[in-house]
């Protein structure tokens, strides 16, 4: 059910009279349309049934905190009750010392909003920080990929069967299954094995051995839970997910590399400090003046293929058209995608002096700024 919005008045000074005007979050506070989002989300609670929510105001002025401050949802809850311009930001009218909400719940208002909820959000945002620039700015834009980082720690076999033992036991606990053998004995001895005889010159073996040890019982595990479970297909698809990773190899194609997110991919970033990320390809545009334009997720495209749906992500939140869009040479391979020139910078040639390679390996911003760089 909706909450109603307080607006009675207060006896006492309110937060408006006692902060200072010339904050950031103030200043911006005032300047977001809010009343977009209370009409846009509305009709996803239901009116005169079930507890009352949190207000609007308060959850979407959550997400943008979260963003703002880059704080996990645990630390902005917890920060949100000690700061008073925080509290002002999500509507609030008086100092609240307690917690806004569960941190859980910013995960559910997440899943209720949907993809549509938060493109809004990004929409306003764009229009906050357009507000002073100029309409020749949105002719050219940059385009730029990276990889969002999941939270999971580096990936390795031995790590998945370890959960995956984990997992089944708890099942079988909180089901009340019948089990042959736990293995509570031999699994301490596989464990010690795996991680003081890993990096040991003379007793790798014997790490390898326990690695094999593991699946063998993993597998185990996981057929005598699937006997036990013929009647209950709720964990259907849990067991499928045990079985892919129990059954992939060092050279298997689209491996699993996590439990809990499943979809993560292994991108390769070509980085000498990193060479590999675990997690999902973003692709961002942003405008002249470094304003973000638009930022979508892809699995693990290549970085040309990702241009048109970014662009027309731009257009739907915008409601403009890029003319030129700059990237580096990882987008080669198209000129123009519906009426957008696409440039990259040229590969040197062997008769270019130093200076002129260093300008060509500078930066696509420069590339459409400066008319004596070769640009395809």
């Amino acid at each position: 059910m909706i909450k109603k919005t307080n607006n009675n008045p207060c006896l006492f000074s309110t937060l408006s009279d006692m902060l200072n005007q010339s904050h950031p979050l103030y200043q911006l506070a005032d300047k977001i349309d809010w009343g977009k989002f209370e009409k846009a989300f509305q009709p996803l609670y239901c009116q005169d049934n079930g507890r009352p929510g949190k207000p609007i105001r308060l959850m979407c002025g959550l997400l943008i905190l979260k963003h703002l401050r880059n704080l996990s949802d645990e630390s902005l809850v917890e920060q949100w009750s000690e700061n008073a311009y925080y509290q002002y930001f999500c509507g609030m009218y008086e100092f609240t010392p307690s917690v806004p909400c569960a941190s859980s719940e910013l995960v559910h208002f997440r899943k209720r909003i949907g993809e549509a909820g938060i493109e809004l959000i990004f929409q306003e945002s764009i229009r906050v920080n357009n507000e002073d620039d100029d309409d020749h700015h949105h002719d050219t834009a940059f385009i730029d990929s990276t990889v969002q980082e999941k939270n999971i720690t580096y990936p390795t076999d031995a790590k998945l069967h370890k959960k995956i033992v984990k997992k089944v036991l708890g099942l079988v606990k909180k089901l009340e299954l019948p089990l042959r053998q736990s293995y509570t004995f031999v699994l301490k001895g596989i464990y010690r094995d795996q991680r003081f005889f890993r990096n040991h010159p003379k007793n790798r073996k014997k790490a390898l051995r326990a690695d094999r040890h593991l699946r063998t019982i993993a597998g185990r595990l996981v057929r005598e839970l699937k006997r036990n479970l013929k009647e209950n297909h709720d964990y259907d698809k849990l067991i499928e997910l045990f079985e892919t990773i129990l059954s992939q190899r060092r050279n298997s194609r689209k491996k699993v590399y996590s439990i809990h997110e499943p979809e993560v991919q292994c991108i390769s970033k070509g980085k000498e400090h990193k060479k590999y990320e675990f997690g999902n390809k973003v692709s961002v545009i942003r405008s002249v003046t470094g304003i973000i334009l638009g930022a979508m997720s892809f699995r693990n495209e290549y970085d040309g293929h990702t241009i048109e749906t970014s662009l027309k992500q731009v257009e739907r939140l915008t409601g403009r058209k890029i003319n030129v869009l700059a990237g580096d040479r990882g987008y080669r391979g198209k000129k123009e995608i519906n009426g957008t020139k696409i440039m990259i910078p040229d590969i040197h040639k062997k008769s270019d002096s130093r200076y002129q390679k260093k300008k060509l390996r500078v930066h696509t911003s420069e590339c459409c700024r400066c008319e004596t760089l070769r640009c395809r």
